[in-house]
């Protein structure tokens, strides 16, 4: 499965916390990233990540438009909520693509923790038939 890991400055720790967590299911999967998010997960973790530009410079859009190709299985993006809103255009594009595409997305570490352990039990196994 492709995994899409992004997230915003204060939730970078929590995302390696995260990583470091459930390794053991992620480093079965191919990790796509954000370009500082990914440098993070790859220092902090150990995990290999592909690593996009800064969301800021694009690399949130780069990684939807791989999901809008279908070429994402899953996305957990780590946001702040309470941040300037600057992000949500790029956000809510990559949310409709993730709906448009059935791409499971979580936003907070509930909802991270719930599709890496879906992931692993093979609950998303039926993403290989729509690529």
């Amino acid at each position: 499965m492709n995994i899409a890991l992004i997230a915003h400055d204060n939730k970078k720790e929590l995302m390696i916390d995260l990583c470091i967590a459930y390794k053991s299911i992620l480093q079965k999967h191919t990790l796509f990233s954000t370009g500082t998010t990914a440098a993070f997960i790859s220092e902090g973790a150990g995990l290999p990540v592909y690593g996009f530009s800064p969301g800021v410079l694009g690399g949130t859009q780069q990684i939807a438009a791989r999901v809008s190709l279908n070429e994402i299985d899953m996305v957990i993006f780590l946001r702040e909520p309470a941040e300037g809103r600057s992000y949500e255009p790029d956000m809510q594009s990559l949310l409709r693509l993730c709906d448009m595409n059935n791409v499971p997305f979580a936003t907070n570490i509930a909802t991270a923790e719930m599709l890496i352990k879906g992931l692993e039990r093979g609950d998303l196994q039926w993403r290989e038939y729509i690529r």
